[in-house]
């Protein structure tokens, strides 16, 4: 069972700096039952909910649902997740309500006694923070049929997001996290883990155009905190309109990074479904450049970036599978888009790829 503790104490016990970047992709998802859960909410909020279990890589998700019909997200985090990022993804939401509320992010919820966040022990004594987000009504877009005005949307919305968190900063946000393309890397021991064959050889061609040409330019371009994680999982529409967002979700990704990572991680996810699998993520980043242009540097790296999270995503999820097979489903839900876009850009020069994405949005970057 999990305990209620609010001592300051027990809180101070959280670790606030991460002893191995890959803690949290290294440590199980916490699994209340729905009757703990329940316990929990009633007596932080005061509230008597029911609750339903959401999908999460880390973190555990509940969808709760309270008497009068109100809704809410209730997230219990990975214990190996410091307070400090926990608090980081509470200042960004809140910071974007303020700055620009009519962005479609979850609000903050607060406890009985005005807090942001609880803290809690696991079953086995382990502390852990818990928080509440109002619930976003609307569909995931992978539930859709993908269209160039859903991708103009997207596009737009990214940008305007991005605006909003342009002059956001905070003590975390300089975390480590290994899903931030510009820190690819870090993920090269494990090239090593794939089996010997086509797929090592075209990641390990992938790390290597990375390291030598996209590396030493990043510490020269935009960097800000973004969300990192926008793709068709979490972004919500309008059920009778697939083109109307409704909801920004999961901010767990979140990072200080260069600006020009967030647009092409979120272009990656529009390779498939059309003939041509550069239409859709030229459509999306002709769309964010209509709002929030990227500079000519950050033209020469955004399609080099959105092969590195194709590398990242499969080896990510191939390590994390190999270790979690009871959550592989989930965690392998983008792998086998990953590899089939490394694929398709393989045959690509560096310049080729770039200018397929950037038509007709190119402005002129030089070769």
């Amino acid at each position: 069972m999990a305990s209620l503790d609010s001592s300051p104490g027990r809180q101070g016990a959280m670790p606030e700096e991460r002893p191995d970047e890959a803690a949290e992709l290294g440590t199980a998802v916490p699994d209340l039952a729905p009757a703990e859960v329940q316990a929990l909410v009633a007596h932080l909020y005061g509230m008597d909910v029911g609750v339903k279990a959401l999908a999460g890589e880390r973190d555990q998700n509940c969808a709760l649902e309270s008497s009068d019909g109100a809704r809410y997200v209730f997230k219990i985090s990975n214990p190996s997740e410091p307070v400090s990022l926990v608090d980081f993804q509470i200042a960004a939401i809140e910071h974007i309500a303020r700055t620009s509320p009519g962005q479609p992010v979850p609000r903050v919820v607060r406890m009985l006694d005005g807090r942001a966040r609880g803290t809690v022990a696991l079953a086995d004594g382990t502390p852990t923070t818990v928080r509440m987000l109002t619930y976003l009504e609307g569909v995931q877009i992978r539930e859709t049929p993908r269209t160039a005005a859903q991708r103009i949307a997207m596009g737009k919305g990214l940008a305007e997001l991005n605006l909003a968190l342009r002059d956001f900063t905070h003590p975390a946000a300089t975390h480590d996290l290994l899903w931030n393309v510009s820190a690819a890397h870090r993920l090269t021991v494990q090239l090593d883990s794939l089996a010997e064959g086509p797929r090592r050889a075209l990641a390990r061609s992938f790390m290597a155009r990375f390291t030598a040409h996209v590396l030493p330019r990043l510490a020269s371009l935009r960097a800000q905190v973004i969300h990192n994680d926008y793709h068709l999982y979490n972004v919500l529409v309008a059920p009778d309109d697939p083109a109307r967002i409704t909801g920004i979700i999961d901010f767990g990704d979140m990072l200080h990074a260069p600006l020009v990572g967030e647009v092409a991680t979120a272009a990656a996810f529009h390779m498939t479904g059309s003939a041509d699998p550069f239409e859709g993520p030229a459509q999306f980043v002709g769309a964010y450049q209509s709002v929030l242009p990227l500079t000519a540097p950050e033209q020469e790296v955004v399609a080099d970036l959105m092969a590195t999270r194709h590398l990242i995503t499969a080896l990510i999820s191939e390590w994390r599978a190999l270790r979690y097979p009871e959550n592989r489903a989930y965690i392998l839900r983008h792998n086998p888009a990953a590899w089939e876009g490394l694929s398709q850009m393989a045959d690509l020069s560096r310049h080729e790829a770039r200018d397929r994405l950037l038509t007709p949005t190119r402005t002129g970057a030089s070769s």
